[in-house]
């Protein structure tokens, strides 16, 4: 038996694809409800990786970086490529590995492989339980414990962010840690774990909520609207709790939301102005960016995507 002791470690610190969001080296679970938007988070976040740009509120990598993005669910050629591309994505960056005669699964070592060959930054499995074998009970924690030790070493060795989409449950009245479908022991390998979900009143309005961080404090929730025009149009920090997102509703106040709406008016009488000035505008009137979003939508403001971002119009 080998003993030693912590004096002879040398303490590093952590590295961050999206901080404090998805770390490198470490898995990240991106979990909720069908349609909610999960896969096209995850298309997006590839996307801006894979064209060197900035995460939503983060720090831009040096240069692109290479992306394996692995999914099941969806067609290659006619769901996957032009979801990317429609985000923007640089594909020359974004690979896969050809699973058709062989399934991959979360032992299987050609994970490693495709991550070393790459030098991937980022790689993504969409959904988790595609990806268990047939020979392991998702449900089990005696199955899905060792898979996920295994992920999270390859995780660690190559220093790549593993970040795996996983559904709900149909539980209710419990913590969203506890409404991955599957094993408890997936969120528990998971350093960092995501909620995406909506609000009932807000349709076309997703948030992302943390609702567990081993690494960092828990990161603000974070917002992007799924516009049918444009596609998606990120928001930025939202006043909404993974609570709310559960329940479904969180009340606005009626004031504010009056005061947005009296802004939006005069801000956007007979011209178009960036959303970053209208919230920076709003912000500093106290008025948050959920409210502009809800006076926005009560209004129909449009949404118009152009070179150099979003802007609203009347």
């Amino acid at each position: 038996m080998e003993i030693t002791y912590y004096s002879a470690i040398i303490a590093k610190a952590v590295n961050w694809l999206w901080y404090p969001y998805i770390p490198y080296g470490r898995i990240t679970v991106i979990q909720g409800d069908p349609g909610e938007g999960k896969t096209t988070l995850a298309l997006n976040i590839a996307a801006l990786l894979s064209t060197g740009q900035a995460m939503p509120d983060g720090e831009s990598p040096e240069t692109a970086q290479n992306v394996i993005y692995q999914s099941t669910e969806d067609g290659i050629a006619d769901t996957v490529k032009p979801r990317l591309t429609d985000a923007g994505a640089d594909c020359s960056h974004i690979a896969f590995v050809d699973d058709s005669t062989e399934p991959l699964t979360l032992d299987d070592n050609r994970i490693e492989q495709a991550i070393n060959q790459t030098r991937a930054r980022l790689l993504v499995l969409d959904p988790l339980q595609a990806f268990v074998g047939t020979n392991a009970d998702f449900n089990r924690a005696s199955d899905i414990r060792p898979l996920m030790q295994q992920l999270a070493v390859v995780a660690e060795r190559t220093n790549c962010a593993v970040v795996i989409i996983g559904h709900m449950n149909k539980a209710t009245g419990t913590k969203g840690l506890y409404r991955g479908l599957g094993s408890i022991d997936i969120t528990a390998a998971a350093r960092s774990v995501l909620l995406v979900g909506r609000l009932r009143d807000e349709p076309t309005i997703r948030v992302i909520t943390q609702i567990k961080n081993n690494l960092a404090p828990e990161g603000d929730s974070i917002a992007f609207e799924l516009n049918p025009a444009g596609g998606l149009r990120w928001i930025g920090r939202y006043d909404v709790s993974a609570d709310d997102i559960l329940s479904g509703a969180k009340p606005i106040e009626e004031t504010k939301l009056v005061q947005a709406q009296t802004l939006l008016h005069e801000l956007l009488n007979k011209t178009s102005r960036s959303c970053t000035d209208i919230y920076a505008i709003c912000i500093e009137r106290g008025i948050k960016q959920r409210t502009v979003e809800t006076a926005k939508r009560t209004l129909g403001v449009k949404s118009i995507k152009r070179a150099d971002g979003w802007y609203w119009s009347l």
